[in-house]
């Protein structure tokens, strides 16, 4: 492993020692999840030991590995990006740099672009790409892109409107997300809006998608 690979992967590896703050998606009041930030690396803890916060460290860290392609640094650099932890807040560098890493088929990059395009943060808005970009992601199960592809179809946003599939991501992203997502609230909250026959229809649909890897959510 040579040193420039090794400088990068302790940046990473920092966060899962939690001898750093972990850069963390911030949403705050705009519609759809970010996804949490994949760390592919490690390092003993004895290396990181007594290593006190420093976000431009981080940052600079994270830079390197970023240059060389690694997805997840893309993916850490491009949070810091987005809430300016480290570096000037800049929502374009954000959306460029998961755009690198969606490239290359991670989840958690296609899911938060997907986000940025659904905002307009850093891009142009565009509801179609925000749903292409979840649609991606959530096939390969992940939860805050199935839960942001509920939204889509839930709202009529880059899709018709379709409670039926709204209620399926929901509950997908219910099955595959952390305790405090909020899909469960969302699934049954459109639930009223369906009749019986519907709800069923929904849930044969997700037993189907969940069965086949995702591979067969239509």
């Amino acid at each position: 492993m040579n040193k420039l690979w090794i400088a990068a992967s302790l940046g990473l590896a920092l966060v899962l020692a939690g001898c750093a703050t972990q850069p963390t998606p911030n949403v705050g009041d705009l519609p759809g999840f970010f996804s949490g930030i994949w760390n592919g690396f490690s390092a003993p803890f004895a290396l990181i030991q007594g290593v006190p916060q420093d976000y431009k460290e981080d940052a600079r860290l994270y830079g390197l590995a970023a240059a060389q392609g690694d997805a997840s640094a893309q993916i850490n650099l491009g949070v810091m990006y987005l809430n300016g932890q480290g570096v000037a807040q800049d929502y374009k560098e954000a959306a460029r740099l998961w755009g690198l890493a969606a490239a290359q088929g991670n989840a958690y990059a296609q899911s938060n672009l997907g986000v940025m395009y659904l905002n307009g943060q850093g891009v142009a808005q565009d509801y179609k790409e925000a749903v292409r970009l979840y649609g991606l992601a959530a096939a390969q199960g992940n939860a805050d892109a199935q839960y942001n592809l509920g939204f889509m179809y839930d709202n009529g946003q880059g899709v018709a409107q379709d409670y039926v599939r709204a209620h399926m991501w929901y509950n997908l992203g219910a099955i595959s997300g952390e305790k405090d997502n909020k899909a469960p609230a969302n699934r049954d909250s459109i639930a009223a809006k369906m009749t019986p026959a519907q709800i069923a229809e929904a849930q044969a649909m997700a037993r189907k998608c969940q069965a086949s890897d995702f591979k067969q959510c239509d």
